[in-house]
């Protein structure tokens, strides 16, 4: 006998903060140990996170703010999550004001943080430039026990929806290479692969040749 569940797609609220930092911080380290905020905030996990969940409410709106997330529950509980954006109106000058308000919060020292951007400037090897007014879909992350439910293309359609009824012509998605279930999840839902950049130094650090950019039409 099978139990039926119940699946919700909904907009993230401030209860979802705890889960929308943990997506933040597991969609960036993909199918590796480390990712960027490993590197850049540094100590336990548990330090990271608190530091992705004062950044995903703070003041100023960037690319991992929680109201940007759309959460898929499955019976109640948060189980897989993402964003979507334009990269124009919440693109790298707002994430650095939003952090610049946590490392005051957190009274992280200009040398911590420089040290921090040492050990993760790597990822500027790989940056994708996005078309003008593409939706672009961030920090897509299911927890492992909810995987295999159909929860991301549930997730991608409703993103899409929002970034088509904004007036986005095309949305963009990234995966780092060596990542194959989540690229042929993105290609499930239409996506191709438009742009592939490997960088020697972002593979000796993070250990991964690089990232592809997915493109569909909307």
């Amino acid at each position: 006998m099978t139990t039926a569940t119940d699946v919700r797609i909904v907009q993230a609220t401030r209860e979802h903060i705890p889960f929308v930092a943990w997506v933040v911080m597991e969609a960036n380290r993909s199918h590796l140990p480390k990712g960027m905020w490993d590197f850049s905030i540094g100590g336990t996990e548990e330090e990271v996170l608190r530091y992705l969940e004062l950044l995903a409410d703070t003041e100023r709106a960037h690319w991992a703010h929680y109201p940007l997330f759309k959460v898929a529950e499955v019976d109640g509980v948060s189980a897989a999550g993402m964003c979507g954006f334009f990269e124009n109106d919440l693109g790298p000058m707002s994430m650095m004001a939003g952090a610049a308000e946590v490392n005051q919060k957190t009274g992280r020292s200009q040398e911590d943080i420089a040290a921090g951007w040492e050990r993760s400037k790597a990822i500027m090897g790989i940056i994708m430039d996005h078309e003008p007014g593409a939706w672009v879909v961030e920090h897509v992350a299911t927890r492992p026990e909810y995987r295999r439910r159909g929860l991301v293309e549930r997730l991608i359609y409703e993103t899409l929806e929002t970034g088509r009824e904004r007036g986005a012509k095309t949305g963009d998605i990234g995966v780092l290479i060596g990542n194959d279930p989540a690229q042929r999840a993105y290609e499930k839902c239409g996506f191709e692969v438009v742009i592939e950049k490997r960088d020697v130094e972002f593979e000796r650090v993070y250990g991964s040749p690089g990232a592809r950019m997915l493109r569909r039409a909307l």
